[in-house]
């Protein structure tokens, strides 16, 4: 490593986390004043509604080395961790969420792996500390099925909770994508990485922001954009249904012609249930597609993941 003191950016979304953040910050403060790298932090205010932008405003007031980046609206998650990378310029980034439930006691061990050459230190829950059979069962088949249908091995566990080396997020940010799954783009970069297991720790108050339906559009977002496997499964199952289609034309044909007449019986039942069958398929099908044409979309018109509606920066 150069010769110059090692810079350091704590990249930390936050949305809606009044009488949160303050204690996080407290905390994180206490682990990082000690190391000897000059560290700062980036404060990204995904739209709140509460007082968190008061917050953060003051935190930036009364600690020179705080950025805030206060977004236009609610981006999400993934928009606002990427506008807080995409302001990062230190030699390397941490990324860890504002509710104090990435503990910072491992961020020296996550710099002292980057200064060793690892390009990425990911973080893996080694357990929820409030672990519900639902969310624990959605996400085993969630990462299990993404592995299965896309190229990009994803660790099941893994939180946006990293250490990047300054390469690795350059790489990051030439991937200007509009639906973002970072894990994922992560990844698939394929830069030297190491797992770093943690104990995710308990919230300091309120509650979780990601609802059913924010997890089910990452969880699109994630399989739509990684693979085309979908597209395959419906083209499989469309040959499927040729071939079945031939072997009841031959089989009615040879009927035909071995005079069997008596056993060609009109089967209301069976075609109406082809029919459905068939129809369901195409349905899908047209859906997966639909979807891709909707992401393609999205992506032509190339407007921005996020928009900055003001930033505060104490040099």
């Amino acid at each position: 490593m150069p010769a110059k003191k090692i810079t350091v950016d704590l990249v930390i979304p936050i949305f809606n986390e009044a009488g949160v953040v303050e204690h996080t910050h407290k905390r994180i403060c206490e682990v990082v004043d000690a190391l000897a790298q000059e560290i700062r932090f980036i404060y990204v205010d995904d739209g709140s509604s509460d007082g968190t932008a008061d917050t953060l405003r003051a935190l930036a007031v009364h600690d020179p080395r705080v950025t805030l980046l206060q977004l236009s609206r609610n981006f999400g998650h993934q928009a606002a961790l990427t506008a807080g990378l995409d302001s990062s310029t230190a030699d390397i980034v941490v990324s860890l969420d504002g509710d104090g439930q990435h503990p910072p006691e491992i961020i020296p061990q996550m710099l002292d792996l980057v200064l060793q050459g690892f390009d990425i230190v990911q973080g893996q829950r080694a357990e929820a500390t409030d672990p519900s059979f639902f969310k624990n069962f959605t996400s085993s088949i969630f990462y299990r099925l993404l592995n299965i249908v896309s190229g990009t091995s994803v660790l099941p566990g893994a939180a946006d909770f990293r250490a990047m080396s300054r390469q690795a997020v350059d790489g990051l940010k030439s991937m200007p994508e509009y639906h973002r799954f970072l894990r994922g783009m992560v990844s698939w970069m394929g830069f030297k990485a190491v797992v770093l297991p943690f104990q995710e720790t308990k919230r300091i108050a309120g509650k979780s922001k990601y609802s059913i339906g924010k997890m089910v559009r990452l969880a699109s977002d994630a399989i739509f954009s990684f693979s085309l496997t979908p597209l395959y499964i419906g083209l499989s199952v469309g040959v499927l249904f040729f071939i079945l289609a031939c072997v009841q034309v031959v089989y009615v044909s040879n009927l035909w012609l071995t005079g069997q007449f008596d056993r060609i019986v009109p089967g209301w039942s069976s075609l109406m249930s082809i029919i459905l069958i068939a129809s369901g398929t195409i349905m899908i099908l047209l859906g997966f597609i639909g979807v891709y044409i909707g992401y393609i979309f999205q992506e032509v018109k190339r407007r921005p993941a996020y928009l900055i509606r003001q930033e505060r920066r104490d040099e």
